[in-house]
């Protein structure tokens, strides 16, 4: 491993700084006003988000948010072409409700109206917030990715509303849903779940989301424009819009 520099390591923290500026700017111009459904639960108010409504003029993107899309061909966990004009890169957990909302109702309208038009590409961060099963959600996330399975298990996964925290994410059900997804390889998929790399591959997308300032599930940055909660699929289309016609698409 190389260790950083002295420089680097400012860099790194400049650039961490400004984009947790942007976001706690765009916070307060009311680009993420968070309405929350009402239950007045705990776990809603600490990690996720039902609807946030967005002001009608876009926070501007930042230069530091847009460096974060890795743009990596060979990610298994993101999908689109990856010079697409417009990155998508999205937080999620998969105990998440409004994560899974936003998988059932939204993500097919993108994929099929951007994605895979070339428009855009969306990168998926593992933010796991509620505990040890989505945490093991995550870690087998990643694992199905090594056998190029994670979006058929991501599928699997939010193919309908789980009780969040009652076995629904045990390591029984996540080798059900790997089978379902078409892994084959269960006893590699398995140790890639227990592995080093997984955990540090979930933890490196924890630790970016925290340093930016995420608190709830689902979140979103398109071009380096944040976007909070399951809004509906028009507030999307309207922000991969407008990102791909300031691109020049």
């Amino acid at each position: 491993m190389t260790a950083s520099t002295p420089s680097s390591s400012r860099r790194t923290r400049r650039r961490a700084i400004a984009a947790v500026a942007v976001l706690a700017a765009a916070a307060v111009a009311g680009t993420f006003a968070l309405t929350l459904d009402g239950s007045g639960g705990r776990d809603e108010a600490a990690g996720e988000s039902a609807v946030a409504s967005v002001s009608a003029a876009p926070a501007p993107a930042d230069e530091s948010l847009l460096a974060l899309a890795r743009r990596d061909p060979s990610d298994a966990l993101a999908v689109g072409r990856a010079d697409a004009p417009v990155v998508m890169i999205e937080y999620s957990d998969f105990q998440c409700p409004f994560c899974g909302q936003f998988a059932r109702e939204t993500k097919p309208e993108l994929l099929r109206s951007y994605v895979d038009k070339g428009v855009l590409r969306i990168e998926w961060r593992s933010f796991p917030v509620f505990g040890e099963e989505s945490e093991q959600a995550a870690l087998a996330g990643w694992a199905a990715g090594q056998q190029k399975k994670f979006w058929p298990f991501h599928d699997v996964a939010y193919s309908k509303p789980r009780e969040r925290n009652a076995g629904e994410c045990s390591a029984e059900n996540l080798i059900d849903m790997a089978r379902e997804a078409g892994i084959t390889d269960i006893e590699r998929f398995q140790a890639d779940m227990a592995s080093d790399k997984a955990r540090s591959a979930v933890q490196k997308d924890r630790e970016e989301g925290y340093n930016l300032g995420v608190t709830s599930t689902p979140a979103f940055l398109i071009n380096g424009r944040p976007i909070l909660g399951a809004q509906p699929t028009a507030t999307f289309d309207e922000a991969v819009e407008a990102a791909a016609k300031a691109a020049g698409r």
